[in-house]
This record gives C-alpha cells, sequence and structure tokens, in this order.
C-alpha cells in the first residue's frame, strides 16, 4: 500500500446513508484514518462543532450538504462533496462556489482515496483540476459536453479574483 497523507488523519463523514458511510469506513480504515460519522444535519453540526477535522466529506441531499459545506468552509476546513442525487452542473457549480475542495460522484466512491489524497497534498485550484482530469468523462457522459463551462467559468474566476485565490490559498 504504501504510504499515505491520509495516514493518521480524522475525518467526518456526514451522508444519510448508513452504507455508504461503511463503504467509506471500509476504504478508510487500511490508512489509519479515525473517521466520525454522522447521518444527519444536525450530527454534521455538532460535530464540525465539537471537534476539527483534516478534512470533511459531505452527502449534498439528506443531510442539508451545502448548509454544512457553508459552516465548514466558515471554520477553514477542506471539504468534498459526494453525492448521486445532486449529480448535476448546477450542484457541481454551487459546491464550486461555496468552496467544495471537489465534486465526486458516489458511483466512484471506490476510488475516493486517491481523490482524498489530492485534497490534502495540492491547492485548491490543483485540487480541482485533479478531479476535472481524473472525472472528465464520467462528467462528459453524465451532463454532456457543456459540464466544461463550469471547469472553464470556475478556472477563468480564480485567475482574475484575487481575492478568491487568496482567500482559497490561505487555506
Amino acid at each position: 500500500m504504501g504510504s499515505s497523507i491520509l495516514e493518521g488523519k480524522r475525518l467526518l463523514a456526514v451522508d444519510d446513508e448508513p452504507d455508504i458511510l461503511d463503504v467509506l469506513e471500509e476504504n478508510l480504515e487500511a490508512y489509519g484514518v479515525k473517521l466520525d460519522k454522522a447521518q444527519s444535519f444536525e450530527g454534521g453540526i455538532q460535530r464540525l462543532t465539537s471537534y476539527t477535522y483534516d478534512l470533511v466529506i459531505l452527502d449534498i441531499m439528506g443531510v442539508r450538504g451545502f448548509e454544512l459545506l457553508e459552516f465548514a468552509v466558515m471554520k477553514q476546513l477542506p471539504v468534498v462533496m459526494l453525492t448521486a442525487h445532486a449529480l448535476s452542473l448546477e450542484a457541481l457549480s454551487k459546491s464550486i462556489d461555496l468552496g467544495a475542495r471537489a465534486y465526486l460522484p458516489k458511483d466512484e466512491i471506490d476510488r475516493i482515496v486517491p481523490f482524498l489524497e489530492d485534497v490534502l497534498n495540492l491547492s485548491y485550484e490543483s485540487a480541482w483540476l485533479s478531479v476535472f482530469k481524473k472525472l472528465g468523462g464520467y462528467f462528459g457522459k453524465r451532463f454532456g459536453p457543456e459540464w466544461r463551462t463550469s471547469e472553464r467559468e470556475f478556472m477563468e474566476k480564480f485567475q482574475k479574483d484575487p481575492e478568491m485565490r487568496s482567500t482559497i490559498i490561505e487555506s
């Protein structure tokens, strides 16, 4: 397996589907990750208020994931959005706008480790580029070729907006 930046990290996963939380735990246990889990918005807020995390994984639907995202970003925590039902260009764009570090379909949950490693290893901009590179084909099949507009808009906004760049680089 080799060394991973995930070793010894404390993560929070919030999802209303217990089987998703179990799969995350199974995928991460070999890395010595301490995974806290919550199945509701209230449980997520309670954990985010009580503990500090190296990374947060949020479902969008069922747990008010965008509200949890805003709260976690306010606490300067890196966040990965993991979704099935909210897999859309609008949700992708909103995730970017609210400060998520990655946006992953639940269909790809078995490949989550390299995505989480990228989020912890790479800058905000580079992590998104990695997501787009790794999942470009998936997003293209799911959203059609127009999905690239979101990627292009993000990169243009990132390059032109010094406030966005400094906020992202500092977190």
